[in-house]
């Protein structure tokens, strides 16, 4: 059986011309699902419904590869799935047809593709790091808590004077980060004391 999918970024976008060309493919008007979200987005309900719905021998088809994936990843990993489930893609404005040598192969190109993008962007992101490291720069997040603000919140909670809702309030930060101080001044002193053991 045939399924389309069709996707418009926002509500105000038509989706006609993926819908009419998904009907001229054969596509039954039932078995089309759209969605009107962001491809970034990651909550694509009528896509995930899509997904549940295909079976071994099914077919997904759409307009174009852009209309289906959030990245190339993103569409390695589901070409991955789909060929696991048994079930077909046709892309059809790009001529992409799994069910075909040529469909598979482009797949194949696809994915190489996406592993050379991984392996470029942690070579550039070790590189960066290095040269960060080299200035005496060390990488990461600024606290949100200065040092001073980190030992008064320990103080506080050690006194028992305030709960860490409390801290939290004070110092404007969320209570994930003063637990997380709390539990580094934990750390930091069990290492102490192991030291001294």
């Amino acid at each position: 059986m045939d399924f389309g999918y069709a996707r418009v970024s926002t509500a105000d976008q038509n989706p006609d011309h993926q819908i009419d060309a998904l009907l001229r493919e054969g596509v039954s008007e039932e078995n089309i699902h759209t969605d009107y979200a962001s491809g970034a987005k990651a909550s694509r309900p009528e896509f995930d419904v899509i997904l549940k719905r295909l079976r071994r021998g099914d077919t997904l088809k759409v307009t174009r590869l852009d209309r289906l994936s959030r990245s190339v990843q993103h569409l390695i990993n589901l070409g991955a799935d789909l060929r696991e489930r048994g079930i077909g893609l046709h892309v059809i404005e790009q001529g992409i047809n799994t069910d075909t040598p040529e469909g598979r192969a482009m797949f194949g190109m696809l994915s190489v593709l996406a592993e050379l993008q991984r392996e470029l962007i942690l070579a550039n992101t070790m590189d960066g790091l290095a040269a960060a490291r080299a200035r005496g720069r060390v990488g990461g997040r600024r606290p949100k808590l200065s040092d001073k603000q980190a030992a008064l919140a320990q103080e506080l909670y050690d006194k028992k004077d305030k709960t860490v809702q409390e801290i939290a309030d004070l110092f404007g930060v969320p209570r994930t980060t003063v637990y997380g101080h709390l539990n580094r001044s934990e750390g930091n002193a069990r290492k102490a004391r192991s030291t001294k053991g």
